[in-house]
């Protein structure tokens, strides 16, 4: 099959991360932190080993500031109800995955904050955008770093450089960013970054990563136990158990590990040939007059798009039962980018590339789509 589907999850794994985590379940079969034995300090090590692998690659002060989530979505929400204000206003945008909308939705229908919603522009939000919408009860602002429908990319670092001057807490949701360009917490002045790792850290599913700004206090959103401190009744107070509650999932830990590997030194390469590829694939499309556009090249590998006359989700359909095409085709659980884009009937077609894609399978997909249209 043509995989073209990475923005959901990453198709192509080295095969580095998958032989770490074969052999944390075949070798490493223990739970880190939570035993004196051999096996169990080993996981352990392999766990702290991880961490400090993240914390350079991610710009993160310590390594105790890397936190292992259930997904990305987990440690989005444990971001958003570890960070906001009770009585406060938060500031997102609409171009969100639900991942963050729906947790903000929650606060708000509690009446426990305001939410104000910028509306996007096809350049990315700004910080002069976030700037206008600040009011004197703002306490946070939730974003992505780059659109999971579009592949447009916000300016995470003009608003992080803004609110930090407004100490306001910043929460960026990097699923489709971390692995395809740098990221530098700190040096960005991020508070909370939510990573995707089975997508750009070519690691396996099952596991997410919240990355934590030196100077922010996240407060518990899951409650358990963490192998020292038994008699306490609180979690904590030391990171990162303190946001870590219940058995890692050490195979897909290691895989990160691994993964991170592979990508040292590649990231330029992994931006150059997704933009390349991007730009080839709207290049074709932009001369199929049934075809709509929603992206521009990018370095994050996703175009969007429709057609006149086929819903997003039966082009979709179509392209894997007789072409073996696989796309995403529907609403990329963004409903109020597909508002803005005109786009929520029938959601658009979303091609998401890896770097091992080709130009051979975009004309594949081309010839296809040609196809489909004349029958």
């Amino acid at each position: 099959m043509v995989y073209f589907d990475n923005a959901a999850t990453g198709g192509f794994k080295p095969f580095k991360s998958i032989d770490s985590a074969l052999n944390a379940m075949k070798n490493v079969n223990a739970n880190a932190g939570r035993s004196g034995h051999k096996l169990s300090l080993l996981a352990s090590e392999l766990v702290y080993e991880t961490r400090k692998s993240l914390a350079t690659f991610l710009g993160v002060s310590s390594p105790q500031r890397i936190i292992f989530t259930a997904n990305c979505t987990d440690a989005l929400n444990t971001a958003i109800f570890g960070l906001y204000k009770k009585g406060s206003n938060v500031i997102t945008t609409a171009t969100e995955h639900n991942s963050v909308l729906r947790p903000l939705y929650e606060l708000e229908r509690r009446g426990e904050i305001t939410l104000t919603i910028i509306k996007p522009e096809f350049g990315g939000v700004m910080a002069e955008d976030v700037e206008g919408k600040i009011t004197k009860d703002t306490s946070l602002v939730v974003l992505n770093a780059v659109s999971n429908v579009t592949g447009t990319e916000n300016d995470v670092l003009g608003i992080g450089k803004l609110l930090k001057k407004r100490k306001i807490s910043f929460i960026v949701d990097g699923a489709q960013a971390v692995g395809h360009t740098d990221f530098k917490v700190d040096n960005q002045h991020i508070d909370a970054l939510c990573v995707s790792p089975h997508k750009g850290l070519l690691a396996s599913q099952g596991i997410g990563v919240l990355a934590l700004g030196k100077n922010s206090e996240v407060l518990p959103y899951r409650f358990g136990g963490t192998g020292f401190d038994s008699f306490s009744r609180e979690m904590p107070n030391e990171y990162p158990e303190r946001l870590e509650a219940g058995t890692l999932n050490l195979p897909a830990i290691c895989s990160i590990k691994a993964g991170l590997s592979y990508l040292q030194g590649n990231v330029d390469y992994i931006s150059n040939q997704l933009f390349s590829l991007t730009e080839y694939l709207i290049a074709k499309l932009s001369r199929l007059p049934f075809i709509k556009i929603f992206s521009l090249p990018n370095k994050y590998g996703i175009v969007s798009f429709s057609h006149d006359e086929i819903s997003s989700q039966e082009l979709a359909e179509i392209l894997s039962e007789k072409y073996d095409v696989a796309v995403r085709g529907g609403f990329h659980c963004a409903p109020l980018y597909h508002k803005f884009l005109k786009t929520e009937k029938f959601g658009t077609v979303r091609v998401s590339f890896a770097p091992q894609n080709t130009r051979r399978e975009i004309n594949l997909l081309i010839s296809a789509l040609k196809e489909i249209s004349l029958i």
